[in-house]
C-alpha cells in the first residue's frame, strides 16, 4: 500500500461498468469521472435529469451514461434496475445521501435518511445482485461517515416517531451502511461468491451535502468554517471510494477513509471502524428488517440458503 495513493493510480478499467449513485455533484461525480477516466463505462445515477446533464458534460470523453434514480422512493428505485441495459454489473458506488435535515419522510414513509441512505441502497443492490454476480469480479463500495461513531440501531424507533435527532439519525444511517457493507460480504463469503463488499468513508471533504441538509442558521454557519478551514477537497474525498473500488487485492469487509489525523483528510488507507458496528446480531437483525421494510430479498446460489 503506498502512502500517497491518488486517482492516478486506479488500474485500468476498461470493459467494467460501474453503477455511481448520486452522481451529478461532489464524491459521487468525482467518482464517476475518475472511472470513466480509467476506461470503465459509468453509469450515472442522479435524482435530478438537468443537474445530472451538466454533470455529464463536465466528464472529458468517457463512456458515460445518465439515468435517473430517486432512492428516496422504492418503486423508482425498482424502475432504475428494471430499465439498465446492461447485463451485467462489475461495480457499484453506492455514494448518494442525505446528511442531517429536518426530520421528513420518503416516498415510502421512512425517515429520510435512514430510508435514503440506507434502505435506497440496499433495495438497489438487491435488486441489482443478479447483474453483479454475472461479473467476474464484482464489487459494491458503500459510502459511511466518522458520524457512524455517534449512532447506534434504534431499532425500536428506527424512522425517528417517537425522538428524532437530525445528527443522531444521520449517525444511525451511517452505521447502517457499515454494518450493510459487513453483512452482505458475510453472505456472499457463504454463498461462495466473488463478490467483495467494502466500505469508505471520504472524512471531511467540502461538497454541497454541508448545506443541502442542516437547516439551523448555527449549522449552516459551522459547516461553512469547516469546509473552509478544515475540509479537504472533493477530488481528495473521493480518494478512499476509489480506492475501496479499484485497488486489487483488497479484501471484502475492507472498509477504507483518509490516512491523516483522526481521518478527516489525507490519502485512503484502510481504517477500523467503531467497536459497535462489528455486532453481528446487529448485522443480521438490521438486514431482517430491511428486507421486510423494502420486499426485496437476496437471492444468493443455492450453497447461501443451505448454510
Amino acid at each position: 500500500m503506498t502512502s500517497k495513493w491518488t486517482a492516478a493510480d486506479i488500474p485500468d478499467q476498461t470493459g467494467r461498468i460501474a453503477v455511481v449513485t448520486g452522481a451529478n455533484s461532489g464524491l459521487g461525480l468525482v467518482t464517476a469521472r475518475e472511472l470513466a477516466r480509467a476506461g470503465a463505462t459509468v453509469v450515472m445515477a442522479v435524482r435530478d435529469l438537468g443537474k445530472g446533464e451538466t454533470a455529464r458534460a463536465s466528464i472529458p470523453g468517457g463512456n458515460v451514461e445518465l439515468r435517473v434514480l430517486d432512492l428516496a422512493d422504492l418503486a423508482a428505485v425498482r424502475a432504475f434496475a428494471e430499465a439498465l441495459p446492461h447485463d451485467q454489473v462489475d461495480l457499484l458506488i453506492n455514494n448518494a445521501g442525505l446528511m442531517a435535515p429536518p426530520r421528513r419522510l420518503t416516498q415510502d414513509g421512512f425517515e429520510s435518511q435512514f430510508g435514503t441512505n440506507h434502505l435506497g441502497h440496499f433495495a438497489l443492490t438487491g435488486l441489482l445482485l443478479g447483474r453483479l454476480l454475472a461479473a467476474p469480479a464484482p464489487r459494491v463500495v458503500t459510502l459511511s461517515s466518522g458520524a457512524h461513531r455517534i449512532g447506534r440501531i434504534n431499532f425500536d424507533d428506527l424512522q425517528g416517531e417517537q425522538r428524532y435527532n437530525n445528527w443522531t439519525a444521520y449517525g444511525q444511517s451511517k452505521l447502517a451502511n457499515l454494518m450493510f457493507c459487513f453483512e452482505l460480504q458475510r453472505r456472499a463469503s457463504v454463498a461462495g461468491t466473488t463478490l467483495r463488499s467494502l466500505a469508505a468513508h471520504p472524512g471531511y471533504a467540502a461538497t454541497n451535502l454541508q448545506f443541502a441538509g442542516p437547516s439551523k442558521a448555527y449549522e449552516r454557519s459551522l459547516m461553512a468554517v469547516g469546509n473552509r478551514v478544515i475540509a479537504q477537497s472533493d477530488a481528495m474525498g473521493a480518494l478512499p471510494a476509489l480506492y475501496a473500488a479499484t485497488v486489487p487485492d483488497l479484501p471484502g469487509g475492507s472498509f477504507v477513509g483518509p490516512g491523516g489525523f483522526m481521518e478527516q483528510r489525507g490519502y485512503p488507507k484502510l481504517v477500523p471502524a467503531a467497536g459497535k458496528a462489528y455486532d453481528l446480531d446487529a448485522w443480521q437483525r438490521l438486514w431482517e428488517v430491511s428486507e421486510q421494510l423494502t420486499g426485496v430479498h437476496y437471492e444468493f446460489p443455492a450453497q447461501a440458503a443451505a448454510a
